[in-house]
């Protein structure tokens, strides 16, 4: 029969939900790196901007590694996703 695995220890209950905030940042940052392949142009420096987006997406994720707060982990998970979203929805309006 299957192992069910139950909360049942304060270590077992951080670990599902660092398991799971780490899921949801690695999708998060996957699709960043799936959106800046849009943005072919480039900036003023002439550096494209892909290239750009990637490295400051890059950076904040890496800032962010050691933070511990669920709160705080959720909140730049669904502040990072929504800017993501708002992002391909400019994208979309724009290619109509």
């Amino acid at each position: 029969p299957p192992t069910i695995i139950t909360p049942s220890s304060i270590n077992t209950a951080k670990f599902f939900r660092s398991s799971t905030s780490r899921k949801e940042a690695l999708s998060l940052y996957r699709e960043i790196l799936r959106t800046t392949k849009a943005f072919h142009w480039c900036d003023e420096r002439g550096m494209p901007w892909n290239t750009r987006l990637r490295q400051e997406a890059r950076k904040e994720f890496e800032a962010s590694r050691e933070e511990t707060d669920p709160l705080i982990i959720a909140r730049m998970l669904v502040t990072g996703r929504d800017c993501v979203q708002q992002i391909q929805q400019k994208f979309n309006d724009a290619e109509r």
